[in-house]
């Protein structure tokens, strides 16, 4: 939770960040939120790796300290915290935001619509808020195909007709449209990316997947045939090439390269586009299952998976999978590892971080002596400054003002 200050609060509130690298040169600089998380983290790799400097914000409520790249400075705070991440805007020069940090579970949205609305919602809001004042124009959102609901044919183009059907995916489509509204108001231009199922890990197995309790299909798998419990695979006659469930699904790596050719894409002056990640072919859940099933036993990690037929679950489509012909003429993407290579990286990262990043241990969090000699601070934006520089508008200000009159009044 956030804690809100009235108009008259002189507080100062100290906030921390963690320096994990060199001090920033004069190369473009990205600032990448919720790049301690899966995704995220990957992406910082890319982008340092194509030879940005790179900043990153993240609350850890789902990231890891440890997953961030040692060249990357790591902030940690909640995005939606202005005076915060005011003050990691004004510390910076920033070129771009590529923005990841956000809930994405969607039974637990329909369980808490109005936490997901927040996040996703509110934090879109404040950086967006940052970028204008501190006149940063490039902007690169992690989307999703939710937006699009239940489609009404198997291969899903952009121009699909957009019917989100949990909070979840009304979240982030109101966080586009707000988007697309910066981009006419401020001149925010930005690319917008949907895509499906992520899979894998890094190809060194530095970085992956590090959810306590797995929800997404692979991991699933290979926890079953690491273990030996029995799994089901619901439905098997529905109109596929093996009568399971077909869906798309691309390695972490190349949607993180993805992003970054995003963000080159802006940076070299190109529109604003909103575009779909996917293999355009896709995978069943057979396949899936067989493949794993193949690479466990073929590494002697496991005699194989445990599996049955279970009957179909309400609402599942036979296939959706995205169509990359955008993703191709604008960016030149294309996916480049294998449903096999996912597998592999994804058992690769399972098998080496059994204790996943080791640095959490039920709700509290942990940094070794390495992290703790990277702690820094740095000073929070106070609200008069934030004012001036445009953070908030002159209409939210006349508000404030009003505001601060009434609880004046109020305690005479």
């Amino acid at each position: 939770m956030i804690k809100m200050y009235a108009l008259y609060e002189h507080k100062v509130i100290k906030y921390h960040c963690i320096t994990r690298g060199k001090s920033l040169n004069m190369k473009k600089t990205v600032l990448v939120t919720g790049g301690a998380g899966y995704i995220g983290s990957h992406a910082v790799r890319q982008l340092l790796d194509h030879d940005f400097n790179v900043i990153v914000v993240d609350n850890l409520s789902t990231g890891h300290v440890k997953a961030v790249d040692p060249r990357a400075k790591l902030y940690l705070g909640d995005v939606r915290d202005l005076n915060f991440l005011a003050g990691v805007f004004k510390n910076n020069t920033i070129d771009g935001v590529m923005h990841f940090a956000g809930k994405i579970i969607v039974p637990e949205s329909v369980g808490d619509p109005t936490a997901y609305f927040d996040d996703n919602i509110q934090a879109v809001v404040s950086v967006i808020r940052c970028m204008h004042a501190y006149g940063v124009k490039n902007f690169v959102f992690s989307s999703t195909a939710a937006v699009y609901g239940t489609a009404k044919t198997t291969v899903i183009s952009e121009d699909a007709p957009l019917h989100p059907e949990s909070p979840y995916g009304f979240s982030k489509l109101a966080a586009e449209h707000l988007i697309a509204f910066a981009e006419r108001a401020y001149g925010i231009k930005h690319v917008i990316f949907r895509y499906f199922n992520v899979a894998g890990a890094s190809l060194d197995s530095k970085i992956g997947e590090a959810h306590p309790v797995e929800s997404h299909l692979i991991p699933v798998i290979i926890n079953a045939g690491l273990s030996g419990k029995e799994m089901q695979i619901f439905g098997n006659d529905y109109e596929t090439r093996d009568g399971t469930c077909l869906r798309d699904y691309i390695h972490v790596v190349d949607l993180a390269e993805a992003h970054v050719l995003g963000m080159e894409h802006l940076l070299k002056d190109g529109e604003s586009a909103t575009i779909n990640l996917g293999s355009q072919n896709g995978f069943t859940n057979k396949e899936i299952l067989t493949t794993v099933d193949k690479v466990l036993k073929e590494e002697h990690l496991s005699e194989g998976v445990k599996w049955k037929f279970g009957p179909r679950r309400a609402g599942d489509p036979a296939a959706i999978v995205a169509s990359n012909e955008r993703a191709k003429k604008i960016l030149g993407w294309t996916p480049k590892y294998d449903l096999e290579t996912m597998i592999k990286s994804a058992i690769a990262w399972k098998n080496t971080h059994k204790n996943l990043y080791n640095d959490k241990n039920g709700t509290k969090i942990a940094f070794d002596k390495e992290d703790m000699k990277h702690i820094a601070k740095v000073r929070p934006v106070s609200y008069n400054e934030l004012v001036k520089k445009g953070v908030y508008s002159g209409i939210e200000h006349y508000d404030d003002i009003v505001g601060a009159k009434i609880e004046k009044a109020l305690t005479k």
